[in-house]
């Protein structure tokens, strides 16, 4: 291997921790742990903590909404570091093709798993797959322009949000409801709307946070000291995350997850930003790349495998059989029907992760 292909083909731990501890939660949603802990911590002390484990019902911020943002800016972070190990042995028409080819994958997949969630053939676009199908062509497709036009496309886009919502309903563009443009987009290319609220037009402001993961994977790919590159995370992090909630405070755009405004958007990425840094500067720049952190890096390593195989395989059939076990055993010694769930969705959610962990100790990977 040449020595161009040998640095570039090595990994940023801390990037692969971050991806893998956001896939280790989404994996965790679908093993029913959030669900089950919140039914069993319901009105005790600590149910303010299982509250921030499913999305705010409209106008306001919790945990879980943050993980569909970092999930889509690990992504544009990884892009950089696939594509100069790509061009270091290929060229680039080839990269565009896997570009597209993933894309498409990325679309079909997301489709099929609205199929499975209805256990019928329909035509939805909510899921995050579909979205980050979407996410990655556009941040692709400026990922070589300098990154002031970057930044200035991403905020083009979050200035586009605001006028669509805004002209379709002047009134109240943002109120809780299916009158938004974002429904409107809906009934254009589905036919119908989401219970929830969640739009698919959603992809054009959360593009920023691909677009913004890839500027970040750019600048942590220079040959700048390690300490130079954390200055512009902590910075631009702190800045939008301010001027996101600011836009909320003062009543100017709500923040809000199921239709991703663009206060959301701000605050939402500048945590993931701050994030990064936190996670680059515990584990790299500080060199604590602690063994036991692989718990979390190996699901980083099949992410988007362990996500389909979960949402599909593992709430389909891996409850109920891990229910055999956990009721069987544990319901002789008295413990609570919900107690037993939870214990249950740790002991699925052990299954997933040692699928991954099996998976990456004999070295198979499937790739989109």
């Amino acid at each position: 291997m040449s020595q161009l292909a040998a640095n570039v083909s090595k990994r940023l731990f801390s990037l692969d921790v971050f991806r893998g501890l956001t896939m280790f939660l989404l994996i965790a949603e679908a093993a029913g742990f959030h669900e089950n802990f919140g039914t069993l911590t319901e009105g005790t002390v600590v149910s303010g903590l299982a509250h921030q484990l499913h999305h705010h019902p409209w106008n306001g911020l919790r945990f879980w909404d943050l993980i569909q943002p970092f999930f889509m800016f690990i992504v544009g972070v990884a892009m950089p570091f696939s594509l100069r190990k790509r061009l270091a042995s290929g060229s680039r028409s080839a990269v565009t093709k896997h570009i597209l080819r993933r894309c498409f994958l990325l679309f079909c997949f997301g489709v099929l798993l609205h199929c499975v969630y209805n256990h019928a053939l329909v035509w939805e676009l909510w899921n995050v797959l579909v979205q980050l199908a979407f996410t990655i062509l556009i941040a692709y497709a400026i990922m070589n322009l300098p990154h002031k036009f970057q930044i200035g496309i991403s905020m083009g886009l979050l200035l586009l949000t605001e006028l669509l919502y805004r002209l379709y309903n002047p009134e109240a563009p943002y109120a809780q409801g299916h009158e938004s443009f974002g429904s409107w987009g809906d009934m254009l290319t589905m036919g119908k709307v989401n219970s929830g609220y969640w739009v698919f037009v959603n992809f054009i402001p959360t593009a920023a946070h691909t677009i913004w993961g890839v500027i970040c994977g750019q600048l942590l790919l220079t040959h700048k000291p390690p300490q130079e590159k954390l200055k512009p995370f902590l910075l631009w992090g702190s800045v939008i995350l301010v001027v996101g909630f600011a836009m909320d405070w003062l009543q100017i755009t709500p923040i809000i997850k199921r239709i991703a405004t663009s206060s959301f958007t701000l605050a939402s990425g500048g945590f993931a930003i701050l994030t990064l840094a936190l996670f680059y500067w515990a584990i790299d720049i500080k060199n604590k790349q602690a063994k036991w952190l692989r718990i979390f890096s190996v699901v980083g390593t099949n992410s988007i495998f362990i996500y389909l195989f979960a949402e599909t395989v593992g709430v389909q059939w891996f409850r109920d059989f891990g229910r055999i076990w956990t009721e069987g055993l544990l319901a002789p010694l008295g413990l609570s029907e919900q107690l037993i769930l939870v214990i249950n969705s740790l002991f699925v959610l052990f299954i997933f992760w040692y699928i991954t962990y099996f998976l990456d100790k004999h070295k198979v990977y499937f790739k989109v």
